[in-house]
């Protein structure tokens, strides 16, 4: 029995769902609710005030509560995509 290749047609199939399966609209990587969940509570610290990172006390900026967030769920074990690193 010969192994044919794939058509075309079947691949972009696949690739589209895998796009719908783990990709948001804009291209991006989903989170898992639980993980959302995990980020609003921070962001919801950030905003009351009291967001507190390590040993230098308050939060002021919006990214670093998002990267709190990201960092908590992540020791949670919650789905969280991987960063992309820079070249």
């Amino acid at each position: 029995m010969k192994c044919s290749k794939l058509s075309p047609q079947i691949i972009s199939i696949w690739a589209r769902l895998y796009d719908f399966i783990f990709l948001n609209k804009n291209g991006m990587a989903k989170y898992s609710k639980k993980a959302q969940e995990k980020i609003e509570e921070v962001m919801h610290e950030f905003k009351e005030g009291t967001l507190k990172s390590g040993k230098n006390g308050k939060v002021k900026s919006r990214k670093q509560a998002i990267a709190i967030g990201i960092s908590e769920a992540k020791e949670a074990g919650l789905k969280v995509p991987v960063q992309k690193s820079a070249k």
